[in-house]
Protein backbone atom coordinates (compact mmCIF):
# COMPACT_ATOMS: atom_id res chain seq x y z
CA UNK A 1 0.00 0.00 0.00
CA UNK A 2 1.23 3.07 -0.72
CA UNK A 3 1.36 6.04 1.69
CA UNK A 4 0.97 9.96 0.43
CA UNK A 5 3.50 11.98 -0.73
CA UNK A 6 5.71 9.08 -1.46
CA UNK A 7 7.05 8.19 -4.96
CA UNK A 8 4.67 6.36 -6.63
CA UNK A 9 7.08 4.37 -9.02
CA UNK A 10 9.94 2.71 -7.25
CA UNK A 11 12.33 3.57 -10.28
CA UNK A 12 14.76 7.04 -9.64
CA UNK A 13 13.63 9.33 -12.48
CA UNK A 14 16.22 11.78 -13.47
CA UNK A 15 16.25 14.86 -14.84
CA UNK A 16 18.71 17.23 -16.84
CA UNK A 17 17.54 21.06 -17.40
CA UNK A 18 19.52 22.78 -19.69
CA UNK A 19 19.30 26.60 -19.73
CA UNK A 20 20.02 28.28 -23.27
CA UNK A 21 20.67 31.65 -23.60
CA UNK A 22 19.02 32.85 -26.93
CA UNK A 23 18.76 36.51 -26.39
CA UNK A 24 21.99 38.50 -25.04
CA UNK A 25 21.49 41.08 -23.32
CA UNK A 26 23.55 44.20 -24.84
CA UNK A 27 23.06 47.78 -23.34
CA UNK A 28 22.85 50.20 -26.30
CA UNK A 29 22.56 53.73 -24.20
CA UNK A 30 20.25 55.58 -26.26
CA UNK A 31 18.17 56.85 -23.86
CA UNK A 32 21.29 58.23 -21.95
CA UNK A 33 22.56 59.38 -25.49
CA UNK A 34 19.47 61.12 -26.84
CA UNK A 35 19.30 63.17 -23.16
CA UNK A 36 23.36 63.97 -23.67
CA UNK A 37 21.94 64.81 -27.13
CA UNK A 38 18.96 66.66 -25.88
CA UNK A 39 20.71 68.84 -22.86
CA UNK A 40 24.59 68.24 -22.98
CA UNK A 41 25.58 68.25 -26.52
CA UNK A 42 29.03 69.56 -25.40
CA UNK A 43 31.25 69.43 -28.56
CA UNK A 44 28.27 67.35 -30.83
CA UNK A 45 29.79 64.74 -28.24
CA UNK A 46 26.21 63.80 -27.18
CA UNK A 47 25.14 63.63 -31.10
CA UNK A 48 27.95 61.08 -32.04
CA UNK A 49 27.23 58.89 -29.15
CA UNK A 50 23.67 59.15 -30.39
CA UNK A 51 24.57 57.51 -33.72
CA UNK A 52 26.80 54.62 -31.74
CA UNK A 53 24.04 53.78 -29.78
CA UNK A 54 21.79 53.05 -33.16
CA UNK A 55 24.38 51.31 -34.56
CA UNK A 56 24.79 49.08 -31.65
CA UNK A 57 20.72 48.62 -31.73
CA UNK A 58 21.44 47.65 -35.42
CA UNK A 59 24.13 44.66 -35.24
CA UNK A 60 22.24 43.53 -31.75
CA UNK A 61 18.77 42.79 -34.14
CA UNK A 62 21.53 41.61 -36.80
CA UNK A 63 22.65 39.08 -34.07
CA UNK A 64 26.57 40.41 -34.19
CA UNK A 65 26.73 40.51 -30.20
CA UNK A 66 30.30 41.55 -30.66
CA UNK A 67 29.74 44.40 -32.59
CA UNK A 68 26.77 45.47 -30.76
CA UNK A 69 29.19 45.38 -27.77
CA UNK A 70 32.19 47.33 -29.58
CA UNK A 71 29.32 50.06 -30.35
CA UNK A 72 27.77 49.96 -27.09
CA UNK A 73 31.12 50.52 -25.48
CA UNK A 74 32.35 53.83 -27.46
CA UNK A 75 28.61 55.06 -27.07
CA UNK A 76 28.88 54.66 -23.00
CA UNK A 77 32.90 56.45 -23.36
CA UNK A 78 31.51 59.12 -25.51
CA UNK A 79 28.75 59.64 -23.10
CA UNK A 80 30.74 59.69 -20.32
CA UNK A 81 32.89 62.44 -22.19
CA UNK A 82 29.94 64.76 -22.80
CA UNK A 83 28.45 64.58 -19.49
CA UNK A 84 31.68 65.11 -18.01
CA UNK A 85 32.52 68.11 -20.07
CA UNK A 86 28.92 69.70 -19.50
CA UNK A 87 29.29 69.11 -15.97
CA UNK A 88 32.59 71.24 -15.90
CA UNK A 89 31.50 74.18 -18.17
CA UNK A 90 27.65 74.20 -15.73
CA UNK A 91 29.88 73.98 -12.88
CA UNK A 92 32.75 77.21 -14.13
CA UNK A 93 29.69 79.28 -15.09
CA UNK A 94 28.09 78.90 -11.58
CA UNK A 95 31.10 79.93 -10.34
CA UNK A 96 32.07 82.60 -12.52
CA UNK A 97 28.43 84.06 -12.23
CA UNK A 98 28.86 83.76 -8.34
CA UNK A 99 32.20 85.52 -8.26
CA UNK A 100 31.22 88.31 -10.57
CA UNK A 101 27.90 88.62 -8.39
CA UNK A 102 29.58 88.87 -5.04
CA UNK A 103 32.27 91.50 -6.06
CA UNK A 104 29.56 93.86 -7.40
CA UNK A 105 27.56 93.50 -4.56
CA UNK A 106 30.80 94.18 -2.74
CA UNK A 107 31.73 97.70 -5.10
CA UNK A 108 28.06 99.20 -4.41
CA UNK A 109 29.25 99.12 -0.66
Amino acid sequence: MAFMGGPQNPETVMSTVVNIQTDTVVPDHIVWSLFNTLFFNTCCLGFVAFAYSVKSRDRKMVGDVIGAQRFASTAKCLNICALTFALLVLVSFLIHFIVVSTSNISRQY
